[in-house]
């Protein structure tokens, strides 16, 4: 007979295979989402401007420009201010800042206006008052100004509300670069972030850090509802006399 072939041996039973770690989802930039970062700001609160020309210190005043005062707040809180560049500067005026480096960043908070405050009697565009860059009413979104010269006769009957001061380093403030005045473009800021800046103004002094000291606590605020506007843009030069 043909040997029969032997059946073939049972194998153990496979080992349970580990699952394999999930996938972390990528990490959300709060940055991306303006509508998120609604903190009421306190009464009072230091911000330090770290720069590459040195620091100087701003002392907001909620009760100034609460509005305004909640939006600086918030994007203190949340790293905004890094790496972003002093674009324009008009020595005797104005210097301002605010657009964002990452073009990403920059499109959404172009949008993400707040209503104006009115002006609080007593409170002026005086040098060194810190107040929002704009476009027209109810414009205020991510760009800012710290006022070089006594302005209060060319500003404060455009609307422009001071929300804080530099209290310390207005000497910083002062000696920020100029060379370039008013020739970077908004509108290429916008589209390219610090890409254009970095090739075009080089020598322009950048914010390194801005950071709340003492650090202060936040209650949530209520969500609040604007409409979308095109970007900021700043106060026009003054008028020569």
């Amino acid at each position: 007979m043909l040997a029969q072939t032997p059946p073939p041996a049972k194998s153990a039973s496979p080992a349970t295979k580990s699952a394999a770690p999930a996938a972390k989802a990528p990490a959300v930039n709060p940055l991306l989402h303006p509508e998120n970062l609604k903190a009421i700001a306190p009464a009072t609160f230091q911000v330090k401007f770290t720069t590459t020309k040195g620091d100087f210190v701003v002392l907001v005043h909620r009760d100034w420009s609460p509005l305004g005062a909640d939006r600086f707040y918030n994007l203190v809180r949340s790293r905004y201010f890094t790496n972003v560049a002093f674009f324009r500067n008009v020595p005797n005026f104005i210097v301002q800042f605010g657009m964002a480096p990452d073009p990403k960043v920059g499109a959404v908070w172009q949008t993400a206006t707040i209503k104006d405050d009115p002006a609080k009697p007593g409170v002026h565009n005086t040098k060194g008052t810190l107040v929002f860059a704009t476009a027209g009413p109810n414009t205020r979104a991510n760009q800012f100004f710290v006022n070089t010269n006594d302005n209060t006769r060319s500003l404060d009957s455009q609307g422009f509300t001071p929300f804080g001061e530099v209290t310390e380093g207005m000497d910083i403030v002062l000696g920020l670069y100029a060379g370039y005045g008013e020739r970077p473009d908004q509108g290429r800021i916008l589209n390219e972030g610090a890409a254009y800046l970095d090739k075009n103004f080089p020598n322009l002094d950048k914010i390194k850090t801005a950071t709340i000291v003492p650090a202060a606590g936040a209650a949530p605020a209520a969500t609040k509802s604007t409409a979308p506007v095109k970007k900021s843009t700043a106060p026009p030069p003054a008028a020569k006399k």
